[in-house]
């Protein structure tokens, strides 16, 4: 998978942007190239959960199939723990089983930890991923 540094960085404006409340999007693309980077704002409106507004999210991912892409990375933030999936997040995975879900903590707001993850049937797998 390959991220633009552009996007990369785009990720972690928007989790400090909403900070203290999580953060929350979308990457896709295809050929494990990202192309676009959608920012979905998290109804929950919450510091230890999130929620993807339903328009927004029905939009990018009609968007995403009319552009022939293909739904990458579900992103958030977590505000007050580290870049690893939680219990919830685990759980919430198996409506999502296909992308990569990645992580921004902002433990140290200095240096945000960026880490991806695939998550099936429960299992939680580190994936590498290119800043590009």
């Amino acid at each position: 998978m390959k991220i633009p540094a552009d996007v990369r960085g785009a990720m972690i404006a928007h989790a400090l942007e909403e900070d203290p409340n999580e953060c929350c999007g979308l990457l896709a693309g295809s050929d494990g190239v990202v192309r676009k980077h959608y920012r979905i704002t998290n109804a929950e409106r919450s510091p230890y959960r999130y929620s993807m507004d339903g328009r927004e999210l029905n939009a990018a991912l009609r968007e995403i199939d009319d552009s022939g892409w293909e739904l990458q990375v579900i992103y958030h933030s977590h505000t007050h723990s580290p870049a690893y999936p939680s219990d919830t997040d685990t759980r919430l995975a198996a409506n999502w089983p296909d992308p990569y879900y990645l992580l921004i903590s902002l433990l140290d707001k200095e240096s945000p930890d960026v880490r991806m993850f695939t998550i099936a049937d429960g299992a939680v797998t580190e994936e590498e991923f290119e800043v590009a």
